[in-house]
């Protein structure tokens, strides 16, 4: 596992890169990081590092927690996360870090909260075709049918399809594309959409998979290498 970070969804944007083509994207203003503890092997049985991210007031606390801090004599995070890394020599407690650790990477995975939609009926949350819509069927067009069988075996199965709660849910976008980063501002800019509305909190990493594919811009640079030795071959 690689460290990550938290962030606020701000938006959605568009930038426009040098070729004059327009880019959609979603800007997320990080929380800089701040490591709250080092877990060592010894101590856990695994190693890992305890960073806590945002701002929360000291009213807010349990007296636990205020406890916490006061050891630790740092002030008081909003979400404190543990991210289990194979090597921990380089973190120290009181260290922070934030967008800089993504500095030369391409692409990262995206975890945030989707949008609740309340209670949803089967033709809108799982995509069901409904009933006949014409004679024979009474007030009930948009339900889901039958959910179980007979006496055996008597039930209706887990994970059964219904109508329910839609949305409010983790979801994990991987491998998005990094647009822009503004380290002045603690801004980043992903190529596209994410779950969540705004002002939902986001949790970023590094891409666990090794992604292969060209971002955009090395796209447009290898087509205009393309070009320009097409036009050479033709003089």
């Amino acid at each position: 596992m690689t460290i990550g970070l938290v962030g606020t969804k701000i938006g959605m944007t568009r930038e426009f890169i040098k070729t004059g083509q327009s880019v959609p994207v979603t800007v997320i203003k990080v929380e800089k990081g701040r490591v709250l503890e080092v877990l060592s092997k010894d101590k856990r049985g695994y190693t890992a590092v305890q960073v806590g991210f945002g701002k929360i007031k000291n009213s807010k606390l349990t007296k636990q927690m205020k406890g916490v801090y006061a050891k630790k004599n740092t002030e008081a995070k909003k979400i404190i996360k543990e991210f289990r890394l194979d090597k921990i020599d380089t973190y120290k407690e009181g260290n922070e870090f934030g967008l800089e650790i993504l500095k030369d990477k391409k692409f990262v995975d995206v975890r945030s909260k989707t949008i609740g939609k309340g209670f949803a009926g089967v033709m809108k949350r799982w995509n069901f075709g409904g009933l006949r819509a014409s004679h024979g069927v009474s007030v009930s067009h948009r339900s889901h049918g039958s959910t179980g069988q007979r006496q055996d075996p008597g039930k209706v199965f887990k994970g059964k399809k219904m109508a329910g709660h839609m949305g409010d849910k983790y979801r994990t976008m991987l491998n998005l594309e990094i647009i822009k980063s503004d380290l002045d501002n603690n801004l980043i800019y992903l190529k596209g959409s994410i779950p969540g509305s705004k002002n939902s909190t986001i949790f970023l990493r590094e891409s666990v998979k090794n992604v292969r594919r060209k971002t955009l811009m090395e796209k447009i640079e290898s087509k205009a290498k393309k070009l320009a030795s097409e036009k050479g071959k033709k003089k």
